[in-house]
């Protein structure tokens, strides 16, 4: 009676702990009611607090894609076309990634009450930070398109492969959230240093300067390539502006 029980609640497996993982995933991908509408939910709950509602959610992708996009531009002597398209595609890249990742590795503690009463699937909580991630990117997505009609010169092969390069970008966020996740739960503190840390790696990553300032003999070049940002932010935007991709790119994002 009692193991029928604990295999009834959700996301508990203590009789049968092989492949739960994969199952509860599998469970949460076919019912997303609470990891989707949830995230969705505590957006419009925050919009509904300002006069202007969800349209604030585009306003920080276009301040910085236009405001610290025009600075920069007119610094380095770039067209602002140009710079604008590099600049959103990369920003709207990395914060889908880092957003994903810093959430995941303080998921299991800020949920722990939820956990323990045991209704609730723990990869619904993993899913949940991606679902945040994307309604992120999602608010990107209008600024990246004004940006993409000035730039002009877009690829079409490249669009075409974007959706694909998004699921591998996801793919990449699940596992690495899981592992995180389950580091943040042994590891309170580990949640705040990935945010800090997350300044470092911005910097580190060719979003408001191109990757050809760094070349690839030069350490900081070398640095650069050791930063998984990096082939994520190319391998997405460079065919979209019709920029050859570097083979190494590929296999870290596959890999």
């Amino acid at each position: 009676m009692t193991e029928s029980r604990e295999m009834s609640v959700p996301g508990t497996h203590a009789r049968d702990p092989k492949g739960s993982f994969w199952r509860d995933l599998g469970q949460s991908l076919r019912n997303p009611e609470f990891w989707a509408l949830s995230s969705w939910l505590a957006i419009l709950v925050r919009s509904r607090r300002s006069r202007l509602g969800i349209i604030w959610l585009m306003a920080p992708s276009a301040f910085y894609v236009f405001g610290l996009g025009s600075f920069f531009a007119s610094m380095r002597g770039v067209p602002m076309a140009l710079f604008a398209a590099h600049v959103a595609l990369g920003a709207m890249v990395f914060r889908t990634l880092m957003s994903s990742v810093v959430a995941s590795a303080g998921i299991f503690n800020a949920n722990y009450s939820f956990i323990m009463d045991g209704r609730v699937r723990m990869t619904d909580y993993l899913l949940q930070s991606l679902a945040k991630a994307f309604f992120d990117m999602c608010a990107y997505l209008p600024v990246v398109v004004v940006t993409l009609v000035m730039f002009g010169a877009v690829s079409f092969l490249g669009l075409l492969s974007a959706p694909l390069v998004l699921l591998l970008i996801y793919a990449n966020a699940l596992w690495v959230g899981t592992v995180f996740s389950m580091i943040g739960a042994r590891y309170p503190d580990f949640g705040q240093l990935i945010a800090n840390a997350s300044i470092f790696v911005f910097l580190l990553t060719p979003i408001i300067w191109f990757p050809e300032d760094m070349p690839a003999d030069s350490i900081r070049g070398q640095l650069m390539r050791l930063n998984p940002f990096f082939h994520f932010v190319c391998l997405f935007r460079n065919p979209i502006m019709g920029i050859p991709v570097e083979p190494m790119s590929y296999w870290v994002v596959g890999g």
